[in-house]
C-alpha cells in the first residue's frame, strides 16, 4: 500500500514530468544540431563546388605540365634499353660410370675399364650459365644506317670482362643486337652500336658547364625493366665527387627518382638537353632511390664519344703524380702555409714523368692548370685525363708558402708504367701526429713530429721497410717534425738516396739506404 500511495503522490507526478521534459530536450537539441551540421556540410560542399581556380594560376601550372610533356616526347625516343647476357661455365666433375673423383679426387687410383664410357659429358668446359642485365643508353650519333648509344662502362661489363651479348630495345618496343665500340673504366663510359633502317631521333647534347643548382632535371630511362620511365626533379647540388670505384668524375647530383637500370640514361634540362649520364645511387635502403641521384656531366663525355667513334679507346693524358686531397686536414694545411687555398698536394712523384720533368716535386701543391682553378683531386685527374698526349700545359703549384709556374708536357697514360710502384718517389705519405694517430697506432704521449700513415707496395719507401704506424726523426740525417721541412729534404736536388731515422715501438731504427 505504501508503494501505491507513493506512486500516486504529487511528487512522483512532479518527478515523472521532469524526467520527460530533460529526454525531450535532449532529443530536441540533438535533432538541432544533427540539421545543423548537415546544414554546414552541405553548405561547405556547395561552396567547394562554387570554388574557381584562377586563370592564371591554371595558365602557368599548364605552361609547366606543357613543357614537361614536351620534353618526355622529344627525349624518350632517343633513350634505349640495353640488354645483356654474360656467358659463365662451372666446371662440373665427369662421374665415368661411378663418382669415384668427386669423392677421392683425381689422382687417385681407379679401375680403368669405363675410361672411354661417356668422353663427350660436359664438353665444353662444364655447364654453361646465363646472367642477364638491364641498364639504359643515349643514342648520340648516327652514320648511314649505324647508330651509336652512349651508357656507362659498369652496364656493358661483368666484373672487368666484357658482356657476351647485348641487344638494344628502342622505345617502339623494336629490338637490334649490338656490340660494343669502347669502354674506358675510369670515366665509366662505354658506346655500343646497332643498325637499323627506320628512323631513330638523336638526342641533343647541352651544356653541363652551364647547370647550376636549382635547375629542373628530368631523369629518362628504364628503372628496374621500366621501359621509357620519366622522372622529374632538381639539380641538388653540382661538382660532386668520390662515388663508386676509381673513377675521375666530378657528378651532378639530382632528386630525380633513379633506380637500378637508369645506369647509362638521360639526364636532361626543361630544353631537353642532355646534360649529363645517370651514373650511380646513394641509398641505405638496398638500392632503392631516396633521391640522390648522381650523373656524369654530359661535357665529360664529350671527346669521349668522339674518340669511342674514331679510334674505340681513349687515350688519356698522364701527368705522373700520386695526389692527395688535404681540404680539411689542418695540421697539413699549417705545415704547408696553404690556409685559404684550394688544390691538390702531389705527395709522390714519379721517376722520370712528365711531371718531374716539368719540375713538379714532392709536397707541392697544384692550385691551377692553365689559369683554371684546380679545386680538388678529381678535377685535377679529370683535366690532365682529359688532355691530348703531347700537350704542354701550365702548372701553378705553391712551394715553400708561394707561387710558381711550370710548363709541364703531357704523356700519354699507360696503365703499366702508372703501375710502377718502384718508381714512385718516395712512396710514403707522413702526416703530423694528432690525437687520432696517436689512438690509431698505440704511440707514447711524449712522442712528437711525424708518423707514417701510408706505404705504397713495391716503391723506395716500401723497399727500405717503412711501415704504417713508424714516427720519424730524421731523413738523411736531416731532423725532420713537420710536412714543410719532410718533403723540403726530398725536394733536395743534390741527393738521390734517401734513408730515415724512425722510432717504432720502444725502439729505435735506422732504414738501409735507397739510391735514385
Amino acid at each position: 500500500m505504501d508503494i501505491v500511495k507513493r506512486l500516486a503522490s504529487k511528487q512522483f507526478f512532479i518527478f515523472n514530468l521532469v524526467l520527460i521534459g530533460v529526454i525531450f530536450g535532449f532529443s530536441l537539441a540533438f535533432l538541432t544540431f544533427s540539421c545543423a551540421g548537415e546544414g554546414a556540410k552541405n553548405a561547405a560542399q556547395a561552396q567547394q563546388t562554387n570554388v574557381v581556380i584562377p586563370e592564371n594560376a591554371l595558365a602557368t601550372a599548364e605552361s609547366i605540365q606543357t613543357a614537361f610533356r614536351s620534353v618526355s616526347q622529344k627525349v624518350v625516343p632517343s633513350v634505349v634499353q640495353l640488354k645483356t647476357v654474360s656467358v659463365r661455365r662451372q666446371q662440373t666433375p665427369s662421374f665415368n660410370g661411378i663418382p669415384w673423383e668427386f669423392f677421392f679426387g683425381p689422382n687417385a687410383p681407379r679401375n680403368n675399364n669405363n675410361n672411354n664410357n661417356n668422353n663427350n659429358n660436359n664438353e665444353g668446359g662444364g655447364r654453361e650459365f646465363r646472367a642477364q642485365g638491364l641498364g639504359s643508353g643515349i643514342v648520340v650519333r648516327k652514320t648511314g644506317d649505324m647508330y651509336y648509344v652512349l651508357t656507362n662502362h659498369h652496364v656493358v661489363t661483368d666484373g672487368q670482362n666484357a658482356v657476351d651479348e647485348i641487344m638494344v630495345e628502342t622505345n617502339s618496343g623494336k629490338e637490334f643486337p649490338a656490340k660494343l665500340v669502347g669502354r674506358d673504366a675510369r670515366r665509366d663510359l662505354a658506346m655500343v652500336s646497332f643498325k637499323a633502317s627506320e628512323n631513330i631521333p638523336l638526342a641533343v647534347l647541352g651544356d653541363s658547364d652551364r647547370v647550376a643548382v636549382g635547375d629542373w632535371a628530368i631523369a629518362v630511362g628504364n628503372p628496374l625493366g621500366f621501359s621509357s620511365s620519366v622522372t622529374m626533379g632538381i639539380v641538388s647540388a653540382v661538382g660532386r665527387t668520390g662515388g663508386p670505384g676509381d673513377n675521375i668524375n666530378d657528378f651532378i647530383q639530382t632528386d630525380a627518382s633513379i633506380n637500378q637500370g637508369n645506369s647509362g640514361g638521360a639526364l636532361v634540362n626543361i630544353r631537353g638537353e642532355v646534360i649529363g649520364i645517370n651514373m650511380w645511387i646513394a641509398s641505405s635502403s638496398g638500392g632503392g632511390s631516396v633521391g640522390l641521384g648522381f650523373a656524369i656531366p654530359i661535357n665529360n663525355a664529350k671527346r669521349t664519344i668522339e674518340e669511342f667513334i674514331s679510334k674505340g679507346e681513349i687515350s688519356d693524358g698522364w701527368l705522373g703524380v700520386s695526389l692527395i686531397d688535404i681540404e680539411k686536414d689542418s695540421e697539413v694545411i699549417r705545415d704547408l702555409k696553404l690556409e685559404g687555398k684550394r688544390g691538390a698536394l702531389a705527395s709522390d712523384v714519379f721517376i722520370g714523368s712528365p711531371a718531374e720533368k716539368g719540375g713538379i716535386q714532392p709536397g707541392d701543391f697544384i692550385t691551377h692548370v692553365d689559369g683554371k682553378v684546380m679545386p680538388n683531386v678529381t678535377r685535377l685527374m679529370q683535366a690532365v685525363g682529359d688532355s691530348r698526349p703531347g700537350d704542354t700545359h701550365k702548372f701553378t703549384v705553391i712551394r715553400d708558402g708561394s707561387s710558381r709556374d711550370l710548363q709541364v708536357r703531357i704523356d700519354a697514360r699507360n696503365n703499366e708504367v702508372a703501375s710502377e710502384n718502384n718508381k714512385l718517389w718516395p712512396g710514403v705519405y707522413a702526416h703530423p701526429i694528432n690525437d687520432d694517430l696517436r689512438t690509431r697506432f698505440k704511440l707514447n704521449k711524449d712522442v712528437n713530429g711525424l708518423v707514417v700513415v701510408r706505404v705504397v707496395e713495391k716503391s723506395p719507401a716500401a723497399i727500405i721497410n717503412l711501415q704504417p704506424g713508424d714516427v720519424l726523426t730524421t731523413i738523411n740525417d736531416i731532423p725532420v717534425r713537420d710536412s714543410a721541412a719532410f718533403y723540403k729534404v726530398l725536394r733536395d736536388n743534390a741527393t738521390k738516396e734517401f734513408w730515415v731515422s724512425i722510432i717504432r715501438g720502444d725502439a729505435k731504427l735506422d732504414t738501409m739506404k735507397y739510391k735514385r
